[in-house]
């Protein structure tokens, strides 16, 4: 059961209106090829995608799920968005409500176990290695969890264990921690104990794992342990962690791989041409997504596919992503451009003074210029860092051609 509908409030425009799985990643992915992409290595072939929050883009990217070996007869990906009930209709509230809404589903298959993961997290993992340390333990629920710094473990939810790694006790976000294994939001449960849980914890508002229903297996007794991951994870739920996943992709010895061929990570991709690399450009250290046109340079960024980056424009330090157009002569510096976006001609991005954002200093900071989906800039201005734009922005929306380091541009219509 693949938790798919979060909003991921804090990458800001990049997801006004998309929901955060499906915002694109590493010039050809999107976030949630990540754990599809494990389950299918792992031998997972039936799967549940709860959708919610703005699920177009998503619904059509997984489709029947073709790309990830799940379009079957028996079992394979079902997109399950929440729905008309005869006594009373509700949203997903919580992911472990989310789960209990969609207890008939999972019932129609009868499981022996069942395993419960996030749609918003970049990693590769062997689901079928931790389910043998749950038989191994002969476990009612298992906790994937990792060590992080001690001083980031107020953040997650920890896990605190004994020499055969059974969770004596756990605290979701506590304020002291006195562990530093920290829940990655993965867990298999044995179906009767699932069950019984989610029933019995039904009538609270915004029922979650982390809260309610793993300290409810705790207090009765369940067989509880934690199976340590020490591979690559990346929780990208902020603009930073985000531009820093992606820009990880391009060092040398990238720390991710994205092309190992044991481990293959697949996407709906369109049939589109080749990349086009006109003889003045310059290239170093990125990724050039394919049918992408370019004209100008770009430096350690991560560009989608269908992208034109025009005659002498500079790209550096940044991450385009699909159909998005760069017009001549930009400078792009430390930016996130979503998709189909159109930068006009003499642009200048990422200037300036590193000042906090007005309105949003936790989520636009970094220095990042952040451009969502569908704007448009016009040509011959500047912008600032820690700023946001998005809509069909025109010249008078620049006072005197420059959008200042912390300011937030957006056109009636559009969110952020």
């Amino acid at each position: 059961m693949l938790l798919a509908g979060g909003q991921g409030s804090r990458l800001g425009v990049l997801t006004s209106k998309v929901a955060k799985p499906a915002v694109a990643f590493g010039g050809k992915y999107r976030i949630i090829d990540f754990p599809l992409s494990n389950c299918i290595n792992s031998g997972v072939d039936t799967v549940g995608v709860l959708t919610q929050y703005q699920p177009l883009r998503l619904n059509s990217h997984i489709g029947i799920g073709i790309p990830w070996d799940l379009d079957r007869n028996i079992g394979g990906v079902s997109v399950l968005p929440p729905y008309e009930k005869s006594a009373n209709s509700e949203w997903y509230t919580g992911t472990a409500n989310a789960i209990y809404q969609n207890l008939e589903y999972m019932q129609r298959y009868n499981p022996e176990y069942v395993l419960i993961l996030s749609g918003d997290h970049i990693y590769k993992m062997d689901y079928e290695v931790m389910l043998e340390f749950h038989k191994a333990n002969n476990a009612d629920v298992t906790i994937a969890a990792m060590p992080v710094p001690i001083e980031e473990a107020s953040r997650f939810g920890i896990v605190i264990t004994d020499e055969d790694g059974r969770i004596k006790e756990f605290e979701e976000k506590p304020e002291h921690p006195r562990s530093n294994l920290a829940s990655m939001g993965i867990y298999i449960f044995s179906w009767k104990v699932l069950k019984e849980a989610l029933i019995a914890n039904a009538q609270i508002s915004g029922c979650d794992f982390g809260k309610h229903v793993i300290p409810y297996c705790h207090e009765r007794g369940g067989r509880l342990f934690a199976y340590e991951y020490n591979g690559y994870w990346k929780d990208v739920g902020t603009l930073g962690s985000y531009w820093e996943a992606n820009m990880e992709l391009i060092d040398i010895i990238p720390e991710f791989n994205l092309y190992e061929e044991f481990w293959k990570i697949y996407t709906k991709s369109e049939i589109i041409p080749p990349q086009y690399i006109s003889a003045d450009a310059v290239i170093n250290r990125s990724i050039i997504g394919e049918g992408t046109d370019v004209y100008g340079d770009v430096h350690n960024s991560v560009i989608g596919s269908g992208v034109v980056i025009g005659k002498g424009a500079v790209v550096r330090d940044s991450i385009i992503m699909q159909n998005t157009k760069i017009g001549e002569g930009c400078v792009i510096d430390k930016s996130i451009i979503a998709e189909n976006v159109e930068v006009g001609s003499h642009v200048v991005m990422g200037v300036g003074e590193d000042i906090p954002n007005k309105e949003k200093p936790s989520v636009y900071c970094f220095g990042l210029v952040t451009v969502g989906d569908n704007t448009v800039i016009p040509a011959n201005v500047q912008i600032g860092k820690n700023t946001a734009i998005v809509g069909h922005t025109a010249a008078e929306d620049y006072p005197e051609g420059i959008l200042a380091s912390g300011e937030t541009l957006i056109k009636a219509g559009d969110i952020a």
